[in-house]
């Protein structure tokens, strides 16, 4: 039964039992009612308990079950209705408070689409989007979602991207341009060719994280059960003292009352909820709340290079002719014979020449050398394009990156490639020092100087280069600061990620596998979000325990005041409603900060 039918099913409980007694004059029925009720609610609540001590953890649930059986039993049936009361409309305002947190997380999901409208032989067919096949040409209405990733065959288009990304700010897109599932067409109907199928699209990816996040229970209710333990025996030992030293057994139920355990159950987890949601509206997608706090303890992290700290994305970054030759004509030279390749460089250059207005020179061959470079007849002399062996470059070279060009046998020059920087990586590793990391280390698979420029490009004293993805992982495991942190955005990643006690994964649209094995998903392409997510990990761990704390030293308070027979049980209850109001709104805190 949900939460807010037990709360009904109560109400009229509470209903007949006041009818009974004041209506009818019949004192006895309305403690009947009171009675079963309690007892059935106590009953259910006994079963739940001993299922929780099976399964390996422990709880406050005695103590609820003490306080009804305890009012029960001496009497004080109103008070165990409040105490009822209070209980099952706590779980109601537990829901309530964790869909109110969960609503940027929902809204994911209240946007997935299902179809897509697929073009046909001259007519448009509605297909359901498993069914869609990569390569398929799909008509997006004005202001529908983006169903799968792929490739705008439109001229231009503006898209909302902040149901997936969270920003705010419309992407402009043109022809050719990668375009997100999940982002929400403009006022324009647009065509785009899908590049992948649903299953692997960036959105639907996003929804089953969502759904796997919603599906996973906070786990810092484990630690709020470490603190019932203490309570639950202060709480006996303060009813013990005051039966003892006052005779009178309704004392016991008078201090239980304000004992019931409601902000140790609700606060925590709603703190929790509100903090995954808030990191959510902040671009990363937390799985669950042991994530939350393993991140807010973390004492060190290591980063991938390429993606990571780098964009990951090869550019054109100098042309080095040799003797007469010009830039323009070997960039000219490259172009022609590299245009049509496959290969990441021959990509970066082929963009770089387009940008550049360059023209296509004729050639009478064109052959592939395995592993080496190609071979092309221009004007009847040989050009080789590849590495530095294949075309005879001097010895002193010594490019990280780069095609060596020759001409008819004579070595003509070279072009490099280098990968850009990310414009917060340098702030984002100082912010991590101002936040207390006590290690910041580089784990890349590319060469060693490479890897050391980069590093001292962003500040990053500690670099290990040449690494396999298994290799990362022996420093992952030796790593004596715990909890540690691993970002990364590739396939290879997705070993270390999943090793480390938090893994991070960033760039939208990077391997889906990398996803599936981190705690964290950056939906925005942006490494500051790591600092972020740490941040806001920290604030919500720290309201987490303040409102945990805030309901134990009331109720504390309250129960020394029960014992000296202040408090009468009727009027205990109501404070402790009170106190379960005051905890969770203060763990509502976590939503903001």
């Amino acid at each position: 039964m949900k939460n807010w039918k037990k709360l009904i099913f109560v109400f009229i409980i509470a209903l007949a039992a006041l009818v009974a007694s004041f209506v009818f004059g019949e004192p006895l029925i309305a403690r009947l009612i009171v009675t079963i009720a309690g007892g059935l609610l106590a009953l259910s609540m006994f079963i739940e308990m001993i299922k929780t001590l099976r399964s390996g953890s422990y709880g406050v649930d005695l103590l609820a079950i003490t306080a009804i059986i305890a009012t029960l039993t001496f009497g004080e049936y109103w008070a165990a209705l409040i105490i009822i009361l209070m209980l099952v409309g706590g779980e109601s305002l537990e829901d309530y408070a964790a869909g109110r947190a969960n609503r940027a997380l929902t809204a994911l999901l209240d946007k997935s689409p299902t179809i897509a409208h697929v073009q046909k032989e001259g007519h448009i067919e509605d297909v359901p989007l498993e069914e869609v096949a990569i390569g398929s040409k799909l008509l997006i209405k004005p202001m529908e979602v983006i169903p799968i990733d792929g490739k705008l065959l439109s001229e231009a288009v503006v898209l909302n991207e902040a149901s997936v990304t969270g920003e705010t700010k419309p992407n402009e897109l043109l022809q050719g341009d990668e375009v997100m599932s999940g982002a929400v067409n403009g006022n324009s109907t647009i065509e785009i060719e899908t590049l992948v199928l649903a299953s692997d699209s960036q959105f639907q990816k996003i929804v089953q994280l969502v759904k796997a996040a919603e599906e996973t229970p906070a786990q810092f209710v484990r630690l709020a059960d470490r603190y019932a333990v203490p309570f639950t025996i202060i709480a006996y030992l303060i009813a013990a003292i005051a039966y003892f030293i006052s005779g009178d057994p309704v004392r016991i139920a008078e201090v239980l009352v304000v004992a019931s355990p409601c902000p140790l159950i609700l606060a925590a987890p709603i703190a929790f909820v509100s903090g995954m949601s808030r990191t959510s509206q902040n671009g990363a997608l937390v799985k669950n709340g042991t994530v939350i706090e393993k991140l807010a303890k973390a004492k060190g992290i290591f980063l991938d290079k390429t993606g990571t700290i780098t964009e990951g994305k090869i550019e054109v970054d100098t042309l080095e002719p040799v003797g007469e030759v010009s830039t323009t004509e070997l960039l000219q030279l490259v172009y022609s014979l590299e245009r049509s390749s496959g290969h990441i460089l021959a990509k970066a250059v082929s963009d770089y020449a387009q940008q550049k207005g360059m023209a296509v020179l004729p050639m009478d061959s064109l052959s592939e050398v395995a592993g080496l470079g190609v071979v092309g007849t221009i004007d009847n002399q040989e050009i080789k394009i590849g590495r530095k062996s294949f075309v005879n470059a001097p010895e002193g070279l010594n490019y990280e990156t780069a095609f060596y060009v020759s001409r008819a046998g004579k070595y003509i020059g070279a072009i490099t490639f280098t990968d850009t920087l990310r414009p917060e990586a340098k702030g984002t590793i100082k912010k991590l020092r101002q936040l207390g990391l006590s290690r910041i280390a580089m784990l890349t698979g590319d060469n060693e100087t490479v890897a050391e420029k980069i590093a001292s490009d962003v500040g990053i004293s500690e670099i290990h280069a040449g690494l396999m993805p298994d290799e990362k992982l022996t420093f992952i495991k030796e790593a004596e600061e715990r909890p540690i942190i691993m970002v990364g955005d590739g396939v290879n990643d997705a070993p270390a990620l999943a090793t480390a006690d938090v893994g991070i994964s960033i760039g939208v649209g990077s391997g889906t596998v990398a996803s599936e094995a981190a705690d964290i998903v950056l939906l925005q392409n942006d490494l500051s979000k790591v600092t972020q997510s740490i941040q806001i990990s920290r604030d919500t761990m720290k309201i987490a325990k303040q409102a945990v704390m805030i309901g134990i030293v009331i109720c504390i308070i309250l129960m020394f005041i029960a014992a000296a027979g202040v408090i009468p049980a009727v009027i205990g209850a109501l404070f402790q409603e009170v106190i379960d109001v005051i905890s969770i709104l203060y763990a509502l805190r976590a939503l903001r900060g």
